[in-house]
């Protein structure tokens, strides 16, 4: 494959000019961000081919900043004649905005150096290279599992099985001279499989896998999977609503984990859009909580020496121990809080074992009695309060074993109470995922049938 999706030596030239040309039209400030990508993807329905997309984006993205006024703006376009009228335009019209004190770039001391040829942190695969449509529909046939025979009794109604693979060039400068460089690749794979029983009642499975590494990339017979969850949904049975031990598949656990780093984003703080206002340095969780960032992670998906504002990262606490160690904070939200700067979004949040249950199954066998959650349906936060109501399905286990499936359930409650009642984090987070987030079990949450 030819490297078309990497950023040549005249396309940085290019950024770089867009750079020097915001200045000289009265800029006091400005970043480029330039982004090349190119993806490919392949779907089976029911075993045949039945999708093949390519996409290939190169994108200039261009913050301006002129005496405390700030705008950002993006062109497809990279001739030499557009980008002077792009450029000229973004920043005449950042002019006609409100002034605001904090409107700046950051400190230039919190820059990185580490990121310089975008092969650092181990996320790119050259493999990706030689990636052929022949060669994504061996890959994508592989993985599915319509041409096998389903068990007595069930009908397959249809398999739905889509490969992709993609690869990311990414150049960040600005007139402080920050220079950042990223490239990564990915590959993706997904099945959903849907069966009816003998009564024509209808169940659907779903199963994927993603890694930065063609060889950390476990494909084969995936769909199989998918067909073995939809067989274990057959002939649900209503359980009384009621507090129930409640335990989170890693599947879906991010569901109860992504509003928590929601809360410590600065536009919500800044705005009392967030259930964790005033939080930074008190204990709000169960002592067993702690929220890890590690973006230094080399060879997984997310990691990254730098920000989207140049400000380099590290490793560390969010929250430790059920305490707030962390808010989210760029450069102009923390200016508009009074507040030192951090980061401006986590990167790779890992969700630190707890207790001695390793996976969902020891979960179940050390609660006893609860409902096992293995996906969500609908539902919603509120951001300012932390409340939440979502539609679940899963398993009802007792005595450490699952009883039978069950579907159409709600559960209700608040983020804050819900991770008070914390119990146990197991050590079953997928690898090189941008989050490592494991099974989770909690004490005490509202069922209602």
């Amino acid at each position: 494959m030819a490297n078309n999706w990497k950023i040549t030596e005249s396309e940085a030239a290019i950024a770089q000019k867009c750079l020097d040309n915001a200045i000289k039209a009265g800029a006091t400030g400005a970043k480029v961000a330039l982004t090349k990508s190119v993806g490919d993807t392949q779907g089976l329905l029911n075993g045949d081919l039945d999708k093949v997309t390519h996409l290939a984006e190169r994108v200039i993205f261009l913050t301006v900043f002129v005496d405390g006024r700030g705008g950002s703006f993006a062109t497809n376009r990279l001739d030499e004649e557009s980008l002077e009228v792009f450029v000229k335009s973004s920043v005449d019209n950042t002019k006609l905005l409100a002034q605001d004190e904090f409107r700046k770039l950051p400190d230039p001391s919190r820059y990185t150096d580490k990121a310089k040829t975008g092969l650092e942190l181990d996320i790119y695969d050259e493999t990706y290279e030689g990636m052929e449509p022949e060669g994504r529909f061996k890959i994508v046939s592989a993985a599915s599992c319509f041409k096998d025979i389903v068990p007595d009794g069930y009908e397959l109604i249809s398999e739905e099985t889509e490969y992709a693979d993609s690869a990311a060039d990414y150049l960040l400068i600005d007139s402080q001279g920050l220079n950042c460089r990223r490239r990564e690749s990915c590959f993706d794979i997904s099945s959903e499989v849907t069966i009816a029983d003998k009564d024509g009642n209808k169940y659907s499975g779903y199963s994927w896998a993603s890694a930065p590494h063609f060889a950390d990339f476990n494909y084969e017979g995936l769909a199989r999977e998918a067909l073995k969850r939809a067989i274990a949904q057959v002939g649900p049975k209503e359980v009384p609503s009621g507090k129930y031990n409640m335990i989170v598949d890693t599947e879906v656990a991010s569901k109860v984990v992504s509003p928590l780093l929601s809360a410590l984003s600065g536009s919500g703080l800044q705005q009392n859009n967030s259930f964790l206002i005033d939080s930074l340095g008190k204990k709000m969780f169960h002592e067993g909580v702690t929220f890890m960032d590690l973006p230094i992670s080399p060879g997984c998906i997310g990691a990254r020496f730098n920000d989207s504002e140049g400000v380099a990262t590290k490793n560390g606490p969010i929250i430790e121990n059920g305490v707030v160690k962390m808010y989210f904070l760029n450069t102009y939200m923390a200016g508009k809080m009074g507040m030192e700067p951090t980061i401006s979004d986590y990167s790779r949040v890992s969700v630190k074992p707890y207790g001695p249950c390793e996976d969902k199954d020891s979960m179940m066998a050390s609660l006893g009695e609860g409902i096992l959650v293995t996906g969500f349906n609908g539902g919603n936060c509120n951001s300012a309060t932390g409340d939440f109501s979502y539609g679940i399905e899963g398993f009802y286990f007792k005595d450490g074993k699952i009883e039978f499936p069950v579907k159409e359930m709600l559960i209700t409650g608040n983020f804050i109470s819900l991770w008070n009642n914390f119990l146990a984090a197991g050590s079953d987070s997928r690898p090189y995922l941008p989050s490592e987030i494991p099974s989770l079990a909690f004490a005490s949450v509202d069922f209602s049938a």
